[in-house]
């Protein structure tokens, strides 16, 4: 892989050297987007799509991704302006031009996933993916998934204070400046989650990057869930919705909520972890996507 990206966002050349299973990290173009994308597992198996939330990169799913690899081949990208991805344009930086994106690069390789794993703003687009006929799993696992507005006022100013940061073409560089150890475990301890010392590193790698925070930033400043909202009582796929009980990021109660809008889903509490539940303790995350994926 070559540095092919803007120098303010992450390089394979530089944060790439020690990144977690670079062996199995490749590029995929796709309509004009370089994707970073991971696979691992036998080629011939069931497709299993694992998709990160929003600031991440496949490195949230370093130790999860290996235990899934057993049964399934198991894809693993950076979304679009997050890691070692290229940005979409502004004008696609909406949750169904994501989904469509996203929805190219599976063609690209070749894939049609069985069962497909989002985590927190990667369940939205993959319940749009589902609900545009993209995609046609056996099953939706939700870890701690964004599915619904923020509650009250939230919903309408989330989006706009998101937005306001993202067209300041200085606030990504102050973030990335301000990136160190103790502001990074800050952020994460916020979330209700609790990482080793290796985890939080990834992360400060990740946010040191202006290029990186400005894609999460268009992301969340360009988001829609009410939208995706009015649309998830159609939703058909069987759902299985992982919820961390100490997540401060979302609610959990509003999976319990949206439980009983959704003709085919059901809830996982899991006590003590928070919203990057998958990464403090990914080998009980595995168990209840494997059983997920065997009742398929």
């Amino acid at each position: 892989m070559s540095g092919v990206f803007d120098e303010d966002r992450p390089l394979w050349s530089r944060e790439g050297r020690d990144w977690p299973h670079r062996a199995a990290s490749r590029l995929v173009t796709e309509a004009g987007l370089t994707w970073h994308l991971q696979e691992f597992g036998p080629a011939d198996a069931p497709v299993l799509l694992l998709l990160h939330g929003t600031g991440a990169s496949t490195h949230s799913f370093r130790a999860l991704a290996p235990l899934l690899a057993e049964t399934y081949r198991v894809l693993v990208p950076d979304l679009p302006g997050h890691g070692f991805t290229d940005p979409l344009p502004p004008g696609r930086l909406s949750l169904p031009g994501m989904a469509a994106a996203l929805a190219a690069l599976l063609r690209a390789v070749d894939a049609a996933p069985r069962i497909v794993v989002g985590h927190s703003a990667g369940a939205a687009i993959l319940a749009r993916m589902c609900l545009d006929g993209a995609i046609a799993p056996a099953r939706l696992v939700a870890i701690n998934g964004a599915l619904t507005p923020f509650p009250g006022a939230g919903s309408l100013l989330f989006p706009v204070m998101a937005r306001m940061l993202f067209l300041n073409p200085l606030t990504p560089k102050l973030f990335a400046w301000s990136a160190d150890t103790a502001a990074v475990e800050r952020l994460i301890a916020g979330t209700g989650s609790r990482l080793d010392a290796a985890g939080v590193a990834q992360y400060r790698r990740l946010f040191a990057r202006a290029g990186h925070v400005r894609g999460a930033l268009g992301m969340m400043a360009n988001w829609d869930l009410a939208a995706l909202d009015r649309d998830l009582g159609r939703l058909a796929v069987p759902t299985l919705l992982i919820v961390g009980d100490r997540d401060r990021a979302i609610r959990p109660d509003d999976a319990l909520a949206l439980r009983e809008r959704l003709p085919e889903a059901r809830v996982e509490r899991l006590g003590g972890l928070g919203h990057l539940a998958h990464e403090e303790d990914p080998e009980r995350v595995a168990r209840l996507i494997r059983d997920a994926a065997d009742g398929a």
